[in-house]
């Protein structure tokens, strides 16, 4: 199979194998079986019960594709149609039957689902391995064929380095693909999944996200690899005091070469109030 059927998209591909005894064919549903390269697992409940209804009302308007292989039919285009009509026990479906090989069916199914852009990131991810790998193409090229950017496919590549429990969230929709590549900023795979679950009992959002992978290694690394902080001089240390016992909270002073930060800790919006109080009544 050459390279060059990639970027013509799911017509041109289908009329390269175009053959003048094509026929329009009655099959019966429970003939056909998934075609087995297909990326797309996961499909809508809601969205193929309104199929179902279409197609109950108005029948099968366009046909599914077909190809005969070991006395056995595999959809080629037109799964979703396949499973609405399973839904309301349709007997038969009109079908077109096509002469192609393992590599045009891999390709076709591949270019379908992605070109319709409907495929969760995970399934997105895994076509274009199984695109890079089967055709030979490098990053590059792929994305000139599916006029995607380099950049864009290695960012969906990466997500399939997570653990198979953050992948399998992100298949599921629990969290999206923004989360996932944000939690590609955590080197480890525990941490990884560490947060991940946290994204979904605690719904954060992708920059919530972001902003903890940004400060986890300060947060969540062992205290013995922690840089011990240098001893407070007995100034800092007097006037924090004093900023504590008049503010009536905790108070951290930090110095550094130019620079230095005081930090007052409040709990609630009236503790914040009263500390504002504090600061204007003396001002």
């Amino acid at each position: 199979m050459n390279k060059r059927g990639l970027g013509k998209g799911l017509k041109a591909l289908l009329a390269d194998s175009l053959e003048e005894d094509d026929a329009l064919l009655e099959i019966r549903v429970s003939e056909l079986r998934p075609n087995p390269y297909q990326p797309r697992h996961n499909f809508s409940e809601e969205s193929l019960q309104e199929l179902a209804s279409s197609i109950k009302e108005h029948g099968v308007i366009q046909p599914v594709v077909v190809v005969k292989k070991d006395n056995q039919y595999f959809l080629v285009a037109g799964e979703r149609r396949w499973r609405a009509a399973q839904k309301i026990s349709l007997e038969t479906i009109p079908a077109i039957i096509k002469r192609l090989d393992d590599k045009q069916l891999m390709e076709i199914a591949l270019i379908e689902n992605l070109q319709r852009e409907d495929l969760n990131p995970i399934e997105t991810a895994k076509a274009y391995q199984m695109l890079l790998e089967e055709f030979s193409l490098t990053q590059e090229e792929l994305g000139e064929r599916l006029g995607k950017s380099r950049v864009a496919i290695t960012n969906n590549l990466r997500i399939l380095k997570l653990p198979q429990e953050v992948q399998d969230l992100v298949s599921r929709g629990t969290i999206s693909g923004g989360h996932a590549k944000a939690l590609l900023g955590l080197k480890k795979s525990q941490d990884q999944w560490a947060l991940a679950q946290r994204i979904e009992t605690e719904g954060l959002s992708v920059r919530q996200v972001e902003e903890l992978v940004k400060n986890w290694d300060e947060k969540n690394s062992p205290i013995e690899k922690k840089v011990q902080p240098q001893e407070k001089n007995l100034e800092l240390a007097a006037i924090e005091e004093k900023l504590k016992d008049f503010f009536g909270t905790k108070v951290a002073i930090s110095s550094g070469k130019k620079k230095g930060k005081i930090e007052i800790e409040y709990y609630t919006p009236e503790d914040l109030e009263r500390i504002l109080e504090c600061l204007l009544e003396n001002n």
